[in-house]
């Protein structure tokens, strides 16, 4: 079962369909999320994980986060776990105003809002 669904996200990924949209098919198809999730993983066999967090963001963000991947040269993987990284390292300084580009990395931030 899990071949099929890969032969499935390849082609989708080939008609230029991103991550985020072809997960969001699937699920919305009854495809349960850690057969999805499994499915997708095989598909990146150089990406190790020591610990696992699954979250889940609204289309909106995640397509921001797949285009700035995309901008980046990562995969969506790599793209949150600098993200996730960049946040609990770089603190702010106080009285700085937020850069657009790290509107993002204010998502997953321990800042109280």
């Amino acid at each position: 079962m899990t071949q099929e669904l890969i032969k499935f996200i390849l082609e989708a990924r080939r008609r230029g369909l991103g991550n985020a949209k072809i997960r969001e098919a699937l699920l919305g198809n009854g495809w349960p999320l850690n057969i999805v999730e499994k499915a997708f993983a095989e598909l990146e066999p150089g990406y190790r994980a020591k610990n696992k967090v699954c979250i889940y963001l609204d289309s909106e963000i995640m397509a921001r986060l797949e285009k700035r991947a995309k901008t980046n040269m990562l995969t969506l993987s790599e793209q949150i776990e600098d993200i996730l990284r960049r946040s609990a390292l770089i603190p702010k300084k106080s009285g700085e105003k937020e850069k657009l580009d790290d509107l993002l990395v204010s998502l997953f931030s321990r800042k109280k809002r």
